[in-house]
């Protein structure tokens, strides 16, 4: 476990988050590990590493089925992983904490069951500019299969929502609002709780994607007063494969169930299947235990720094960060929103992203360079690709001052 003591720049001691994280004290190509695609999956660090190492050599069982030692531990495990979830969302009740494998399958989860029981033809589905695709795909799929119509919320240049237009789109065939909290190309931090309030008033149920937000600040889902909110243990410092998706209690209850098999049954005869009580019966077959368990690891040890400090420490270090590469020569940042977290996406004059990335690593700096998953963003922004740099509270000012020293690298390759 980290060791916090006051420290400047938001009240963290840094070096000793960073001892945490033993994958980032190698080299890459000769060249000390600077990694800025967090955006893309964060590190782990000791403490989960622990944790899934103890759970394999320790407690490796089923769990809500066997009446042996083993089962009984891992049971116990498993179930309190979801409830550090419910602490660490402040949900009202652990049976609203659903274990999916990340961000992705949660909003398919949530489109085909309460989409497909509430969406008809000529309804529609509000969305963003800015949506991953994770949050476009399930929604178009449903929209084709029921003669459904998505409408898109238009951004601003500085990449700051329209909020006119969001509200303009609310209409009485709006059956759903689904929005990103964080960006993951721009970095705008919505105003969430607003377009919940907005939407509530008109009866309308809404989704969040928070798969770049949770690792960066507090999340309230009670105090948001949103319907589901998802995101991705991969995001926050967890195991990969496992995820979560909030929603509340009622709507659960009457949602039809997305999968069949062992663990969401109540009782199985050929003529009838009566389903299992929440959330089970959203958890067809044997869960990702030990994601359950190293994703309550990485909870823990987040909530033991404090997020209020590392959204502190992060906003700084963006600050620093926009600043730094604004001096560059011929790099434009892409994103400016007044409200923004952890993501610098940038363009340099006349060299594609892709080798950006590409010579960049080759002096140990990983940053992320492409679409990242958001086409239609993209389109919206006028380029093909960006390059993004994506922070997180182990990453320090120096690193940042070895991105730039990169980039002066690639320009001189393209001089």
């Amino acid at each position: 476990m980290a060791t916090v003591v006051s420290a400047p720049r938001g009240g963290l001691n840094v070096n000793a988050i960073r001892q945490d994280f033993p994958i980032l004290r190698q080299q890459v190509h000769g060249k000390p590990l600077v990694y800025l695609d967090n955006a893309a999956t964060t590190q782990k660090p000791q403490a989960v590493i622990d944790s899934l190492v103890h759970y394999y050599a320790q407690e490796n069982s089923n769990v809500h089925r066997g009446v042996h030692e083993l089962s009984g531990r891992a049971t116990d495990a498993y179930d309190a992983a979801r409830e550090t979830v419910r602490r660490f969302l402040n949900a009202a009740d652990s049976r609203e904490i659903v274990f999916v494998r990340g961000t992705t399958e949660a909003i398919n989860l949530v489109a085909q069951t309460y989409g497909r029981a509430h969406v008809g033809r000529g309804d529609e589905i509000v969305l963003t500019e800015m949506e991953h695709h994770s949050n476009i795909v399930p929604w178009q799929i449903l929209s084709q299969e029921k003669g459904a119509q998505l409408r898109v919320v238009p951004i601003a240049d500085a990449g700051e929502l329209r909020l006119d237009e969001f509200e303009r789109l609310l209409t009485d065939r709006t059956r759903l609002v689904c929005v990103t909290h964080v960006s993951n190309v721009l970095g705008t931090v919505n105003p969430v709780a607003d377009l919940v309030r907005l939407a509530r008033s008109r009866g309308i149920p809404v989704l969040i994607d928070g798969a770049q937000a949770v690792a960066h600040m507090p999340v309230d889902v009670e105090a948001l007063g949103c319907d589901f909110y998802a995101f991705s243990g991969h995001k926050i410092f967890g195991p990969t494969g496992i995820g979560v998706l909030y929603g509340r209690k009622a709507l659960l209850d009457a949602m039809p169930v997305y999968q069949g098999g062992g663990g969401m049954i109540g009782r199985v005869t050929f003529d009838r299947t009566t389903y299992a009580e929440l959330p089970y019966k959203f958890e067809a077959g044997t869960p990702h235990i030990a994601g359950a368990i190293g994703l309550a690891a990485a909870l823990d040890y987040l909530t033991a720094i404090g997020l209020e400090r590392v959204a502190a420490y992060e906003h700084d270090l963006l600050e620093y960060g926009a600043q730094a590469l604004s001096q560059v020569p011929g790099l434009q940042l892409t994103g400016t929103a007044r409200s923004k977290a952890s993501v610098l996406s940038f363009a340099l004059h006349d060299v594609h992203p892709h080798d950006v990335g590409t010579i960049l690593d080759r002096e140990g700096v990983a940053i992320r360079a492409g679409h990242h998953c958001c086409q239609p963003l993209m389109a919206r922004l006028g380029v093909p690709a960006t390059a993004r740099a994506s922070l997180a509270m182990y990453n320090t000012r120096e690193e940042i001052d070895a991105l730039v020293r990169a980039l002066q690298t690639v320009r001189e390759v393209f001089a």
